[in-house]
């Protein structure tokens, strides 16, 4: 079974999943040998360890899709990578979709932030339009080669503009065949409820440790997931001092 297939099947089980983060090849090679199914290649990491620079949209295409093949080439479990902002408009998704394809990634995040893009935990956010939100997600999951490629939906609208516009443009993504969505930065623990009780489509929260906003436990999104979805976390980050959730109906 190939890594992207193996990915889909796991999300499919709609069962827990812890995915830690890494950043870069023995990074990824010591999540596996932990005994962990699949590992996330962290922009914030991959910026820190390859440029020394914060996550602030320094990192283009080139180098983190070159950054995705090194770090999927050392392991034998899935890589799910940050691909930021897919690096311009629709037609540069597409071209980011075939890179990431290219590097052997299992599945692409893909954000809804104006560039130069911000870690998803710092201030100052802003995103594009929500409907060329929905079309750069239309021309991800059209331009993929391989059906099992999984493209995973990203807004930050919660800390540029509100919840319920979050709320708004998961809906549109999902629309525009997300396969995953990523309400990134929820407040507390009732809006990860409400995410998880607002969508049918696979989704990611965040949970971090060392920045705004507040953690959510696993236990208590777990309590959430048993009775809308199971919830998934999948990745931390030491550069940014994170960990994330994603949760899979």
């Amino acid at each position: 079974m190939s890594v992207r297939r193996t990915l889909r099947a796991l999300v499919a089980k709609k069962n827990g999943l812890v995915v830690p983060g890494a950043y870069d090849g023995i990074s990824a090679r010591l999540v596996e040998r932990a005994g962990f199914p699949v590992v996330y290649m962290t922009g914030y990491g991959t910026s820190a360890s390859r440029l020394g620079l914060p996550d602030l949209g320094f990192a283009g295409l080139a180098e983190m899709a070159d950054h995705a093949r090194n770090m999927a080439a050392a392991v034998s479990i899935p890589l799910i990578a940050d691909a930021d902002t897919g690096y311009g408009n629709a037609l540069s998704v597409r071209r980011t979709v075939a890179q990431y394809e290219g590097a052997g990634v299992a599945a692409l995040h893909i954000e809804d932030q104006v560039a130069p893009k911000r870690c998803g935990h710092l201030s100052g956010h802003q995103v594009i339009p929500r409907g060329e939100f929905a079309g750069k997600i239309r021309a991800a999951v059209e331009a993929r080669s391989d059906p099992d490629f999984l493209v995973i939906a990203r807004t930050d609208a919660i800390s540029a503009m509100d919840f319920d516009e979050a709320l708004r443009r998961g809906e549109a993504a999902a629309k525009a065949g997300a396969d995953m969505l990523f309400i990134e930065a929820p407040r507390d623990e009732a809006q990860v409820e409400r995410i998880g009780r607002a969508f049918d489509t696979p989704r990611s929260t965040t949970t971090p440790r060392a920045a705004a906003p507040p953690s959510c436990p696993f236990r208590g999104c777990a309590r959430w997931a048993t009775r809308s979805s199971s919830c998934r976390w999948t990745r931390s980050s030491s550069a940014c001092g994170r960990s994330t959730a994603s949760c899979a109906r």
